[in-house]
């Protein structure tokens, strides 16, 4: 099972029905909402207020249609994460079959999640320049494209251009990927296999990862002792 696929089925098998009765599970519910529409709100906020947008109105929109995308992506996730539970519990949890339900289920969200991809792209850039747009995108994958690229760089100075290129390229294609992915878990498993490529990539054409490491702890700063007052 696939790193990505294997979050997935992860988290569904941490999760457990209610057993409250209705009116317990109707508050709960809301307040689980309530719990959502903060942290996306307040997330969208953040990523918002590193674009210093002097309109306030222009602000807003902006925060809104990203706020709209969490919720727009939930609700296909939770389509999908549904038939993958359902699945599981008729195969009492077998991995093969629940692998296959995983497949299937996320077979079927991919063409809503790349619609629903493009429509919001086209959204933010009608309000934003590009280069703000990457910000978002960056913002909603937790900066984890540019981070990277740099850690390759210090690792590997002698990288040709090309190679450089190659290596921007497969990390922006897992940004787009990641940005519809459902958890922090899903998002970093994109990632976790385009570093996997890039990594077997350089290896082909002949750097040391031992070697590249050596030169990253080379040019980290070292951890300042903290002195006590």
């Amino acid at each position: 099972m696939n790193l990505l696929l294997h979050c997935v089925w992860l988290a569904l098998l941490a999760f457990s029905p209610s057993v409250s009765g209705h009116a317990s599970e109707t508050n709960s519910a809301s307040a689980a909402e309530a719990a959502y529409t903060r942290t996306v709100t307040q997330r969208s906020d953040k990523i918002v207020s590193a674009f210093a947008i002097t309109d306030s109105n222009k602000a807003r929109r902006v925060r809104d249609i990203i706020v709209q995308q969490y919720r727009d992506l939930n609700s296909i996730h939770n389509v999908r994460d549904a038939q993958i539970k359902s699945a599981m519990e008729k195969s009492d949890t077998d991995k093969t079959v629940a692998e296959t339900a995983i497949q299937t289920a996320s077979g079927e969200a991919k063409p809503r999640l790349n619609k629903l991809h493009g429509e919001f792209l086209a959204r933010l850039s009608a309000e934003l320049s590009p280069e703000q747009v990457n910000e978002v995108k960056d913002g909603m994958t937790y900066g984890v494209m540019p981070l990277t690229y740099s850690v390759y760089l210090k690792m590997y100075p002698e990288l040709t251009d090309e190679q450089k290129q190659q290596i921007m390229a497969w990390l922006v294609e897992a940004r787009e990927l990641a940005m519809d992915g459902s958890t922090s878990e899903e998002k970093h498993a994109v990632f976790g296999k385009y570093k996997g490529k890039i990594n077997n990539f350089l290896s082909g054409a002949g750097y040391d990862a031992k070697k590249g490491e050596q030169s990253l702890r080379k040019t980290s700063p070292p951890k300042s002792e903290t002195k006590a007052n």
